[in-house]
């Protein structure tokens, strides 16, 4: 097979990529979640006109003429907390209550003086400001109003989501499923964190990052451990890995003599849809299906393998959650010093972008190598070097990827 472009290979695996439908769970699990349903107001909040803080509830007309050197005497006629509601006749002229923050306003009242501007003895008051009509008073659905859509369908749930679906009254919420991710390494030389070095061999850093990134695009990981070099080892892996609903594994995709992870998928019935992609790093890429289940073969450079995933892995997790944003943020920068490459090959750069007051600046972040994760670990964001460019000078503005 051909290199095909990012784009098109991107769109070849979303193109195979099912929602996975929606399941009800309680609102305290939602944080982070992607919301299935519209979520609609039943109610006003506040339900009812109530005082934003602590004072008194008076008639406006009253104290028009209050001031410190003229203070208006009131009669203090009861109270009122927040949760009850005010007894006896409307409020008169010449009287005030006293009331609690989120104390619904008694009848008669329309406004409310706060405490600082008396001074009380006993059921006399004396007000010493003036107040405005509807001063310190919370209308009936001032923040939401019956019939309100309040948070739409798609949204990631944050905490300030759960409070206002908590507001409306909603305890169990319509979520998009996670799909369960089975990881899986591959390669005689990958050692596993608790195993003894002997010999060449190096930690299994792969297994642990893609994990990491599963769970923040939205994914359940399973960590399948490692798989040995022999088409027996990888075959029953993958196997068990069918179990889940998608399948990432890394190592073992390019053309080396060793690289088995092709020739033992298409033992078990993997339709290869690609396995090779014109980026940098991450050419060595294969997508295919097991019957329903996606199959992505990272390559094992642990650079190429993150920036792999973000490509093409992160965007179809989003996909089975039900989110509609699938791709990161990108956004335009200026790069800080001058940069080249070989034509042929979409690169994506490891780097540093922040905001100035004019706008966002990027700096790539030391050596560039497929197997250099100090780099990677120190950035933030994916500098774009477009396909068939060779130079980017110093001051361009160019596209940079934001990693989560």
């Amino acid at each position: 097979m051909s290199l095909i472009k990012v784009d098109e290979a991107r769109e070849i695996i979303l193109s195979r990529i099912q929602f996975m439908g929606a399941e009800k769970i309680p609102l305290t699990e939602t944080l982070g979640r992607v919301l299935c349903e519209d979520i609609i107001a039943r109610r006003n909040n506040p339900p009812m006109d109530n005082s934003a803080m602590d004072g008194y509830a008076l008639i406006a007309e009253d104290v028009k003429t209050a001031s410190p050197e003229n203070p208006v005497i009131l009669q203090v006629v009861g109270e009122v907390a927040a949760g009850y509601t005010a007894t006896g006749e409307p409020l008169k002229s010449g009287q005030a209550l006293r009331i609690m923050t989120g104390a619904p306003i008694p009848p008669g009242a329309n406004a409310v003086i706060m405490q600082e501007d008396t001074e009380r003895d006993g059921d006399r008051l004396l007000v010493k400001d003036m107040a405005e009509v509807d001063e310190n008073i919370r209308e009936a659905g001032e923040d939401v109003k019956v019939g309100e859509l309040v948070v739409p369908k798609g949204t990631v749930i944050r905490p300030a989501h759960i409070g206002m679906m908590a507001t409306v009254g909603r305890s169990q919420i319509f979520v998009g499923r996670r799909p369960t991710v089975a990881v899986l390494s591959t390669g005689d030389e990958i050692l596993d964190l608790d195993d003894q070095p002997e010999g060449p061999c190096i930690y299994n850093s792969n297994g642990y990052m893609l994990s990491a990134q599963i769970r923040s695009a939205g994914g359940i990981p399973h960590y399948l451990g490692i798989a040995r070099d022999t088409e027996e080892d990888l075959m029953e892996k993958f196997r068990w890995a069918l179990q889940c609903d998608l399948i990432v594994s890394s190592g073992g995709v390019s053309v080396g003599d060793y690289d088995l992870v092709k020739a033992s998928l298409k033992k078990i019935g993997q339709e290869m849809l690609f396995w090779k992609v014109a980026m940098k790093p991450g050419k060595p890429l294969a997508f295919g299906q097991i019957g329903d289940t996606p199959i992505f073969g990272l390559p094992g450079n642990p650079v190429s393998s993150f920036v792999s995933f973000e490509q093409f892995v992160r965007p179809s997790i989003r996909k089975m959650t039900g989110r509609d944003d699938l791709l990161s943020t990108c956004v335009q920068a200026k790069l800080t010093h001058s940069v080249s490459k070989k034509a042929g090959r979409q690169h994506f750069l490891s780097a540093r972008t922040v905001w100035e007051k004019d706008g966002y600046i990027v700096t790539p972040e030391g050596a560039q190598g497929s197997g250099i994760l100090k780099s990677a670990a120190q950035a933030n964001s994916l500098m774009i070097f477009p396909l068939e460019a060779t130079d980017l000078a110093e001051g361009e503005q160019v596209t940079v990827q934001l990693l989560e």
